[in-house]
C-alpha cells in the first residue's frame, strides 16, 4: 500500500538530531518557556520575515489568540463580523465564533480552492473588523486587491497559515504579509513536530506583547494577570524537534514541488480535475487534491489499487453540526468542492516508482 503519508519515514531522515534534541531538553531540566523555545521562535521570525513569532500549544490557538488580543485591545468586541473562507476547515471558524466573533463566509475561487477576493466587498458591513484569509492545501491566497480592500474598509487581514510554511508572494512568506497569522506545527504539516505545536507571527509589538502574556494564563509577570488568557505554550522538546526540522523546510517544499509537478504533467484523465498553480512558488504543497464527479469510486478504485487517499474535507463548517445555526446556508461552489476532492499521496520521501504507480493506476481510471 502506498502510504498517503509516511510520518515515521519523514522524521527517521532527522533521526539523531531529533533524539540529541530530546536529550538535550532531558537533561536541561527546563521543560517549559526556555531556551529552545526562545531559538525557535527567533528562527520561525526570520523564516518568515516577520518581527515577532510567539509559540503556543497548537494552530487552532494560534488563531484564537490573535483574535483574543485585538479584542483585549479594543480593535474587535464580540458580535463583529470576520469574512472567513466557506471551503476551510473547522479550526479557522472556531477561532472566530469561541471569541464571540461572528463567521461570515464567503465562497472560493473553483480554481484555486482559496477566498473569492472578488466576492468580499458584497458582503462587509459596519460590523466587519478583519479578513480571515486561508492559504489552502499550501496555496498563497493574498493579492494586492485583498490587501486594498482591507486597507480601504480599515479591516486587519489575518493569515490562516496552517498549510503554507515557506509560501511566497511578493517576496514575503506567507505568516509575514497580513497583520497576524496562525501556524500549525501538527505532524502532518510540512513542517511538523512530533505533537501538537503552533505559532503566531506579527510584526504588530502591541499584538505580539499582548498573545505573549495571553497565552501564559494572561500573565506578563509571574502571579500577575492583565487579561484573562489561556494556557497556550509551545513546549520546550517539540520547539526543539521544529528547530530541527526547520533547517530543513526549503529541501522538503522543493522535493514535494517535484512531486506535485510530476502529477501535474502526467496525470491525463478526463475524469479527473488537476489543481490549478497561481505562482510556483507560492504554493508549498501541504497536499495534492483533485476533484472528481464519483470520488467514492474512485477513492474506493485506487485502494483496491493500493493507493491510500484522503478527503480534505468532506463536510464544509457551516455544515456541521457544531454550527447548526448556520446549516440552512447554500454555497454552490463550496459545496461542490467538498463532494469532489480528494487528495494523493504526497511527501519529501514518496519514491519515484511509487510516484509513477500513482499517475498510472490514474490514467487507467474510466469509473
Amino acid at each position: 500500500m502506498i502510504k498517503f503519508l509516511d510520518l515515521k519515514s519523514i522524521n527517521a531522515q532527522f533521526e539523531m538530531e531529533l533524539k540529541e534534541a530530546a536529550n538535550r531538553v532531558i537533561d536541561s531540566g527546563w521543560y517549559l518557556m526556555g531556551n529552545e523555545l526562545k531559538e525557535f521562535e527567533s528562527n520561525y521570525a526570520s523564516f518568515c520575515g516577520s518581527k515577532f513569532c510567539l509559540g503556543v500549544a497548537n494552530g487552532l490557538d494560534a488563531l484564537r489568540l490573535i483574535f483574543k488580543a485585538y479584542i483585549e485591545l479594543g480593535v474587535m468586541k464580540p458580535g463583529d463580523e470576520v469574512i472567513v473562507p466557506a471551503n476551510t476547515y473547522i479550526a479557522s471558524v472556531l477561532a472566530i465564533s469561541d471569541n464571540g466573533l461572528i463567521p461570515v463566509f464567503v465562497e472560493p475561487d473553483i480554481d484555486t480552492y482559496n477566498l473569492d477576493i472578488s466576492k468580499i466587498l458584497a458582503v462587509v458591513t459596519i460590523k466587519t473588523k478583519a479578513v480571515l484569509t486561508v492559504h489552502l492545501y499550501g496555496q498563497n491566497s493574498i493579492n494586492e486587491q485583498l490587501l486594498q480592500i482591507c486597507k480601504e474598509k480599515k479591516m486587519k487581514l489575518i493569515e490562516d497559515a496552517a498549510q503554507s510554511h515557506g509560501a511566497i508572494w511578493n517576496n514575503k512568506v506567507t505568516g509575514s504579509i497580513g497583520d497576524a497569522a496562525g501556524h500549525s506545527f501538527y505532524p502532518g504539516k510540512n513542517l511538523g513536530a512530533l505533537g501538537d505545536a503552533g505559532a503566531v507571527t506579527t510584526s504588530d509589538n502591541v499584538l505580539a506583547k499582548t498573545i505573549e502574556a495571553l497565552r501564559n494564563y494572561g500573565s506578563h509577570k509571574k502571579y500577575e494577570n492583565l487579561y484573562q488568557g489561556l494556557n497556550s505554550r509551545l513546549d520546550e522538546i517539540q520547539a526543539a524537534f521544529l528547530n530541527v526540522k526547520l533547517k530543513y523546510i526549503q529541501k522538503d517544499i522543493e522535493e514535494r514541488r517535484k512531486v506535485a509537478n510530476y502529477y501535474l504533467n502526467n496525470i491525463i484523465n478526463s475524469k479527473i480535475v488537476l489543481p490549478i498553480v497561481n505562482n510556483s512558488e507560492g504554493h508549498v504543497w501541504h497536499v495534492f487534491v483533485i476533484r472528481t464527479k464519483k470520488r467514492e469510486v474512485l477513492q474506493k478504485y485506487l485502494y483496491d489499487n493500493g493507493i491510500q487517499t484522503l478527503i480534505h474535507y468532506p463536510i464544509p463548517p457551516y455544515k456541521q453540526p457544531a454550527y447548526k445555526n448556520y446549516n440552512g446556508l447554500t454555497f454552490p461552489f463550496t459545496e461542490q468542492i467538498h463532494k469532489e476532492v480528494l487528495s494523493l499521496p504526497i511527501s519529501s520521501v514518496i519514491s519515484n516508482s511509487k510516484i509513477k504507480k500513482v499517475v498510472k493506476i490514474l490514467n487507467n481510471y474510466n469509473g
